[in-house]
């Protein structure tokens, strides 16, 4: 592989790790899974808020359960005659929210009907709040800025032993 192919995929492996640093992972269900008779209204409660980037990871019983993604009409019914996505193979499906607004997902076998279904709102990541201005926490943010710098020196030197450049 020519160095500056591995150079981009060095800086690729890099940017994705960020991106996932500030997502979270989210497990349908809790401990009970994707199951019926579950109270996923207050599940979401509990969990909120949902952001951009953010899993949803649902744990089913093969063949007994699925995992389809509606329209808000077919979340109210119940009804998976148009869906958007349609998961049963295995045991588990993992569904990233890729844009702002609301998901739907049921269970197209019957239990949705036993509150087998979830509605999400995924909403923006929120700016990073700006730290509250005292001596204490300027010689915190300090220290931090230190630490972030000495990460970004050391990936940079890694980088370059790795691919043999130099400055």
């Amino acid at each position: 592989m020519a160095r500056s192919q591995q150079l981009y995929l060095f800086l690729f492996v890099v940017f994705v790790s960020l991106q996932l640093a500030s997502a979270d992972r989210f497990t349908v269900g809790d401990r009970q899974g994707w199951n019926p008779n579950i109270n996923y209204t207050v599940w979401v409660e509990k969990h909120k808020p949902f952001h951009v980037g953010d899993w949803l990871v649902f744990y089913y019983q093969s063949g007994m359960a699925d995992v389809v993604q509606v329209d808000e009409a077919g979340y109210n019914k119940c009804d998976a005659s148009n869906p958007i996505s349609n998961y049963s193979k295995g045991r588990n499906y993992a569904f990233q929210l890729n844009h702002t607004g609301r998901y739907y997902f049921i269970c197209s076998r019957g239990s949705c009907y036993g509150g087998m279904r979830l509605a999400i709102l995924a909403e923006r990541l929120p700016p990073p709040s700006p730290p509250p201005s005292s001596h204490r926490n300027s010689a915190a943010r300090c220290r931090l800025s230190s630490a972030l710098l000495a990460l970004a020196v050391s990936l940079l030197s890694a980088a370059a032993a790795l691919f043999h450049f130099h400055p």
